[in-house]
């Protein structure tokens, strides 16, 4: 009987991972469109006039997703699709909903104009696409109800990464009662496989004064309308056609300057220019190339106040990297990543770099990539070469297993008397598997990496894995972690090391018939870390209570426990006062609450509040908060604030400071755009502005003049100040 108990959720979970396409009976009939000269297939205008929508089929009946998913949508969405030699096509309709006098309620919601925007603030409707029908990677395309694109790759069932862009056409025309989204999506700009004649689907809609998100095939509460484990079918009439040599050259040009007046150095002025390509090698497989690289019109990276005791995660923004990188950058756990390409090239040349990246078949996935920065005489750092060989392999439905390796190596390097040392080499190897149920009920991930370096030291091993159980009311989860001490990444981000770590979550949802609230219910989570001896160094235990409104406002209070046996000596304040003695502990609660106000309102606002005890028997008080205003669609205001004030006792110092940070977002056109930044840091000491401005004069190809400033705090004076100009022009060959 025991024996059946424990073998019973085996075989449940099992057959999750072997059961069939969960939406499997929504089926889109596609036809192929035959253009003449005086009826071209569809002309991209908001306008269904053409022969080729009269004859398509459609695609209606939408189900809610959001606030509640036991209905039929109660807004009318259609969409249609059709085809010809060259592109895709898709038109949708979305009707606004009535007001109780029977007028149509046809404002918008929308941020802005600028190209993938924030999916909860805007009115918009986006679809999902799966070439290989493998429920694990894809496409993204869509806009919001003013015409601002949207598009991304699609990875780990449903996560999207927005940081791709590619060629593609689309109109959005608004009407009295409805807004028209119809686009244009070259076979070029895609990868797929030759022959496959039924792909993923699924459309979304968003509309934030009814508070509904729906979608065509049905998708759970819990889950995003993105998740391929609930897609639909588009059968093709015949296979999708092949399309000719697809090669795409971007070359840069800029020019700029620098001056460093801390240093009284005279104006740096440089003018540079450099090349990306992009050459489909197959229909489903892509090769970027990159010759001296530069990324000076990224935006800048929005600062935090630093009182963590470990090195602070800041996400990648360079495109090259960002494109088909998942299969890199993914693997592994947020603070167990063997690879993360922030380590490469910041503050150091890149010569050249090359990625092999897409899909072999519908079961197996390839990436390589190979970059080589520069020699930086100042600091003795060699060139270097960065290697990175990734393969994925479909098991079950859609679970994969994969590995990877890296290599960093200094290339003709001999140390220098009186400058750092470098490492010679450094690797990793990895393995994972990542399991994802049919009904993505059940998810999961098991890691083990091993990094070789001259040392060869024995504790180089890392091992993590977690299990999450997720329906409508409950979300259950595990995950455990092992980081030897001697594990070194060079290339990746893993913060700490030589510990052992469990964490345990859980939280349950109820959902009242009726009234303002649309969920409410608690979460517990905690998390024990211990040394390799197993040694208590640290816990944490937080009990929440979220509340959320129909109106997609949310409310949440916490109170938490926190345990600390400090392993260095640490300033609880990160500003170079008093640090408190290594092997000390600390003990201290804490409570707080969180506001997240309507999206749908012009005027937005958020509150964050802690207040409790801190280090050495201290207090800390926190307080955050957003604050946004929109003259939609042209202009979007926004202030962040962040104010911490941390008392501790004799002899130690008190400290407060505040991280101001007000933005001005003017999106003029969906093609011409202005953005301000500003950030005060009292914590760092620094006052930095940045200004950017875009004109995308053409398809993929923009025009960037940035501006940069840092002053010191209160006497304003100019630490150092840069201007840059850049051009760069998508040319398909």
């Amino acid at each position: 009987m025991k024996l059946l108990l424990v073998l019973l959720p085996c075989l449940v979970l099992s057959l999750s991972l072997f059961a069939q396409k969960k939406n499997e009976s929504y089926q889109y009939h596609i036809r192929q469109s035959h253009p003449t000269d005086r009826n071209p297939t569809v002309k991209i205008d908001g306008i269904m006039d053409e022969p080729a929508w009269q004859e398509a089929e459609s695609a209606t009946n939408f189900f809610m997703v959001l606030p509640m998913d036991t209905s039929y949508a109660r807004l009318r969405t259609d969409v249609r699709m059709t085809y010809d030699q060259h592109n895709f096509y898709i038109v949708a309709v979305c009707y606004y909903a009535r007001n109780l006098d029977s007028s149509w309620a046809n404002r918008p919601f929308v941020q802005s104009l600028r190209r993938d925007w924030e999916f909860g603030k805007n009115d918009n409707f986006i679809f999902f696409m799966d070439p290989f029908d493998d429920q694990t990677n894809g496409f993204t395309f869509g806009a919001n109800a003013v015409g601002a694109q949207w598009d991304g790759l699609l990875y780990e069932g449903g996560k999207a990464n927005l940081s791709w862009d590619n060629k593609w056409y689309s109109v959005v025309k608004n009407y009295e009662d409805r807004y028209v989204f119809e686009a244009a999506i070259p076979f070029k700009t895609i990868r797929y496989k030759k022959g496959i004649t039924r792909w993923g689907i699924n459309f979304s809609r968003q509309d934030l004064l009814t508070t509904e998100k729906s979608s065509w095939a049905p998708v759970p509460r819990q889950f995003p309308t993105a998740s391929l484990a609930y897609t639909g079918s588009i059968i093709w009439d015949q296979p999708p056609p092949q399309v000719g040599p697809n090669i795409s050259v971007i070359p840069y040009v800029l020019g700029g300057s620098t001056r460093d007046y801390q240093t009284k150095k005279p104006t740096d002025f440089r003018g540079d220019a450099g090349l990306d390509a992009k050459v489909a090698v197959t229909s489903s497989l892509n090769l970027d190339l990159t010759v001296n690289p530069d990324f000076s019109q990224v935006d800048v990276d929005r600062q935090v106040t630093n009182l963590d005791r470990f090195e602070l995660f800041f996400p990648e923004r360079r495109q090259f990297f960002l494109e088909n990188g998942d299969q890199f950058s993914n693997f592994g756990y947020a603070n167990i990543r063997p690879f993360f390409s922030r380590r490469i090239g910041l503050g150091v040349p890149i010569r050249f770099g090359a990625r092999l990246s897409g899909k072999l078949n519908k079961d197996w996935r390839i990436g390589l990539m190979d970059m080589q920065t520069g020699k930086v005489d100042e600091t003795g750092l060699p060139a270097q070469n960065f290697a990175v060989v990734a393969l994925q392999r479909r098991v079950f439905s859609r679970s994969n297993i994969g590995a990877i390796f890296i290599n960093k190596e200094s290339l003709n390097y001999t140390p220098e008397a009186g400058k750092p040392a470098y490492s010679r080499f450094n690797r990793n190897l990895g393995f994972e598997y990542n399991l994802a149920s049919s009904n993505n009920v059940w998810t999961g991930k098991a890691i083990l990496l091993k990094s070789f370096d001259p040392q060869n030291a024995n504790r180089s091993w890392v091992h993590a894995a977690n299990l999450l159980y997720s329906t409508r009311k409950w979300i259950v989860g595990w995950q455990h972690e092992y980081v030897g001490r001697d594990y070194t990444a060079e290339v990746g981000y893993v913060p700490r090391r030589g510990y052992i770590k469990v964490n345990p979550t859980a939280s349950y949802l109820m959902f009242p018939k009726g009234g303002s609230v649309l969920s409410h219910g608690p979460q517990i989570t905690s998390f024990y870390i211990f040394n390799e001896s197993f040694r208590q160094t640290d816990n944490e235990t937080v009990a929440m209570y979220t509340t959320t409104f129909r109106t997609k406002s949310v409310f949440a209070v916490w109170l938490g426990h926190a345990y600390i046996r400090l392993l260095q000596p640490f300033d609880p304040t990160n500003t170079g006062r008093d640090t408190l003695a290594r092997g000390t502990e600390h003990r201290w609660n804490a409570v707080g609450a969180d506001y997240i106000s309507k999206p749908q309102s012009l005027f937005t606002y958020s509150f964050s509040g802690r207040y409790g005890g801190y280090f050495a028997n201290g207090t800390r008080l926190t307080l955050s908060t957003e604050l946004g205003y929109r003259f939609q669609p042209y202009v979007n205001l926004a202030l962040s604030a962040n104010y911490n004030d941390i008392r501790l006792p004799e002899p130690s110092s008190n400290a407060r400071f505040w991280l101001v940070g007000p933005r001005i977002d003017l999106t003029m056109t969906n093609k011409l755009f202005f953005t301000t930044f500003l950030q005060y840091n009292e914590q760092a000491r620094n006052v930095n502005l940045n200004t950017r401005f875009q004109w995308r004069y053409a398809p993929a190809s923009d025009l960037f003049i940035v501006y940069t400033d840092n002053y010191l705090p209160g006497s304003l004076l100019v630490k150092n100040r840069a201007l840059v100009l850049k051009l760069t022009y998508w040319w398909n060959v």
